[in-house]
C-alpha cells in the first residue's frame, strides 16, 4: 500500500483554506496537516463552532483527513514568535489552554491527532525547572486528550528542551507511558541533531509514531528545504515507513515556501511518490 500524504498549511499561508483543501485534492495528496493560526482555522474565532462545521463537511466532501498542528508563530503573542511555551515564565497556561483547545477542534474534526514540541527555555531557567513545567504542561494537554480520545502526537524539535529521541522517551516515561502520547518524528529534525540513519530510527519507533513530518535539509543546519535540495536520501525512509506498515500522514513541512505553493504543492507530491516507487522497485 503506498503511504497517504498530506501538506501542512503553514506551506499554504497565501491561500484561502477552502482553495488550499481544493488544491491538495486535486493534486492527489490524502491528508492536510492543519496549523491552527488566524489567516486558516482561527482557534479564537468567536463562530469556530461554526466553521469547524463547515470544514468537516469539507474534509469530508473532499475525502481528506486532517493532523492538527499547534506551531503557529504568533497565534499566542502577536510580538514574540512562539511564545509563551510550555516552559516560559510568564504566559504557560495559554499555552496549555491552546493545546487543550486544539485537542477539542482535533475532536470535533475527526482528525488523526493533535502535534506540539516543547518549546525553548528561558536562559534564566534551569534545566530542572525547565523539565518540571513541561511535564506539568504536557499532563495537563494529555489529560484533556484522553477525555476527548484524541492522540496527541509529540515532535522533538532542534533548539527546543526536547530536541531529540531519547528526551521524548524521558518525558513518555515521565507521563506514565500514556498510549495518547505519541510521536511526530520529522525526518530532517533527524539529520539535524545527529539521529542517523533516519530509517533505523523508524524501525525502532513503529509503535510509537503517530505522525511524520518530511522536507529535506543539510546535515546540521535546521532550515527546511525543498526536495532534492539538501542530503536527505528519501527512498530508505520510505521503505521504512512502509515496512512498520505506517497508516498515518506523511505531511510535507514547506512553512517557508508559500509564495512558490503552486509549485511545491503539486512537485513535492510527484517527487515523494517517485521516490517510494524506487525503493520498492529494488
Amino acid at each position: 500500500m503506498s503511504l497517504r500524504y498530506a501538506y501542512n498549511t503553514n506551506g499554504l499561508a497565501d491561500h484561502r483554506l477552502e482553495d488550499a483543501l481544493s488544491f491538495l485534492a486535486d493534486t492527489g495528496y490524502d491528508g492536510v496537516s492543519l496549523t491552527l493560526d488566524h489567516h486558516h482555522l482561527d482557534p479564537f474565532a468567536p463562530d469556530l463552532s461554526h466553521r469547524l462545521d463547515r470544514l468537516r463537511q469539507r474534509l469530508e466532501d473532499l475525502t481528506l483527513t486532517a493532523v492538527v498542528e499547534t506551531g503557529g508563530r504568533f497565534v499566542l503573542d502577536p510580538r514574540r514568535k512562539h511564545e509563551p511555551n510550555l516552559i516560559s515564565n510568564e504566559g504557560r497556561q495559554r499555552r496549555v489552554e491552546f493545546l487543550c483547545r486544539a485537542v477539542d477542534i482535533a475532536a470535533d474534526l475527526g482528525a488523526e491527532t493533535v502535534s506540539f514540541w516543547s518549546g525553548t527555555a528561558p536562559p534564566d531557567v534551569d534545566g530542572e525547572v525547565a523539565w518540571r513545567r513541561l511535564v506539568e504542561g504536557c499532563s495537563a494537554a494529555l489529560e484533556a486528550a484522553e477525555k476527548r480520545g484524541v492522540t496527541l502526537a509529540f515532535e522533538p524539535e532542534p533548539g527546543h528542551l526536547v530536541e531529540r529521541l531519547d528526551q521524548y522517551d524521558a518525558l513518555l516515561d515521565a507521563l506514565g507511558g500514556s498510549e495518547c502520547f505519541g510521536l511526530t518524528l520529522d525526518v530532517g529534525h533527524c539529520l539535524c541533531v545527529g539521529e542517523e540513519p533516519v530509517p533505523e530510527r523508524i524501525l525502532e519507533r513503529a509503535g510509537q509514531l503517530v505522525n511524520v513530518h518530511i522536507e529535506d535539509v543539510r546535515r546540521g543546519v535546521h532550515e527546511h528545504l525543498d526536495f532534492g535540495e539538501g542530503d536527505v536520501d528519501f527512498p530508505p525512509i520510505l521503505d521504512a515507513l512502509n515496512r512498520i506498515g505506517y497508516r498515518g500522514l506523511v505531511s510535507v513541512e514547506l512553512s517557508r515556501h508559500s509564495h512558490a505553493a503552486h509549485r511545491t504543492v503539486p512537485r513535492a507530491i510527484e517527487f515523494l511518490k517517485e521516490a517510494e516507487r524506487k525503493k520498492v522497485a529494488v
